[in-house]
């Protein structure tokens, strides 16, 4: 059968990476403590450098699940609380609406902080640290909008859910990702790292020759090897790099993790309940809200997903935790047609497997 799932991937992939797309595409299919990967096209196409397995690419907002299983360990360890209001952490924050959000509001999406680093028309600035709290003490929302009370999803809310979980452990977020997530499960080619001044990430010579260059949707090159983008000028806001091979370690520990630390495991559960169910529908789908994931009730299936994307880079992680499969998708380009794991790869594969008993 896991000849016949990576033919079902393979066929639903290749037209989405043919060599009229710019870049290329590593995937990874986790199924039955089986691990298949799916490499098309180019990390560089003007040096025709092919994507492999451990091709290091621009992650976007796949990092969210991480910083979410930070909070979800906390919690279960009883470092920290969902209800903790966010002031408990950066007594600066101050502001009538931003000191009532707690911890669990962030994570979830539901504080209702939206700032101008959310959607477009997108700001020409950057902004410090402390120009970041002044924009949350001066937040005020539209009406009807509360902390708990719907689903706004927020960049800037896990820009301060970093500096919350930092002040937390006095630890910068990149050790703890390193410390507690990516060490333990034995995630050695994923890492946050620092941005330098021309935005690209710092690391070593050997490193950055595994990066992908990023392009467009319509294939022009967008920043050096290395790009990381962020609005916010301070340490730890820039993308993490991982590669298709280390994500599906992640995701194996995220569906099927029996042999790794139970602690962690329930921690990655835990991130992935449903907490908010969102009056969002798409054909027969309706959506709910977890810590960072996004919960997408099909047809007599739960896939559990996240989407990721810049200008330059596309990333999906999806998961079906009653099946215990996942998929996950990294292209160097803008806007990569991701939705396919969602409606057509994740669905296909659940409903072989449960035809198969």
């Amino acid at each position: 059968m896991i000849a016949q799932m990576r033919d079902m991937v393979a066929a639903d992939l290749a037209p989405t990476a043919t060599p009229d797309h710019p870049g290329g595409v590593a995937a990874a299919l986790y199924a039955g403590r089986h691990v298949e990967f799916f490499t098309y096209g180019f990390a560089d196409d003007s040096t025709r450098r092919p994507v492999t397995p451990d091709t290091l690419f621009n992650l976007a907002s796949l990092r969210k699940p991480f910083e979410a299983t930070l909070v979800a360990s906390g919690t279960l360890r009883g470092e920290l609380r969902l209800d903790d209001p966010v002031p408990k952490y950066l007594p600066e924050l101050t502001g009538d609406y931003v000191r009532k959000v707690t911890v669990g509001e962030l994570a979830t999406h539901t504080s209702g902080l939206l700032l101008p680093t959310d959607h477009p028309p997108w700001p020409n600035d950057s902004y410090s640290q402390a120009q970041f709290i002044d924009m949350l003490n001066a937040f005020v929302p539209p009406a009807g909008v509360a902390p708990g009370r719907q689903r706004i999803y927020s960049h800037a809310g896990y820009v301060l859910l970093q500096l919350a979980l930092e002040r937390c452990y006095r630890t910068p977020i990149a050790k703890l990702i390193e410390s507690r997530i990516l060490v333990p499960l034995g995630m050695h080619a994923t890492f946050v790292p620092e941005r330098g001044p021309d935005n690209r990430a710092v690391m070593d010579a050997a490193t950055l020759r595994r990066v992908a260059q990023g392009y467009s949707d319509q294939g022009s090159a967008i920043g050096p090897v290395g790009n990381q983008q962020s609005y916010f000028d301070f340490p730890g806001t820039g993308q993490m790099f991982s590669s298709a091979r280390d994500l599906a370690t992640f995701v194996a520990a995220c569906v099927d993790g029996h042999a790794i630390d139970p602690h962690l495991r329930e921690a990655l559960r835990l991130t992935q309940r449903e907490s908010f169910h969102t009056d969002q529908t798409f054909g027969q789908a309706t959506f709910g809200q977890a810590m960072a994931w996004e919960t997408v009730h099909l047809d007599g299936l739960t896939v559990v997903d996240k989407p990721g994307g810049l200008n330059n880079a596309s990333g999906y992680i999806g998961l079906v935790p009653a099946r215990r499969i996942g998929i996950v998708l990294l292209a160097n380009r803008g806007e990569y047609p991701h939705e396919i794991a969602r409606y057509k790869i994740l669905p296909a594969l659940a409903h072989l497997l449960i035809a198969h008993g």
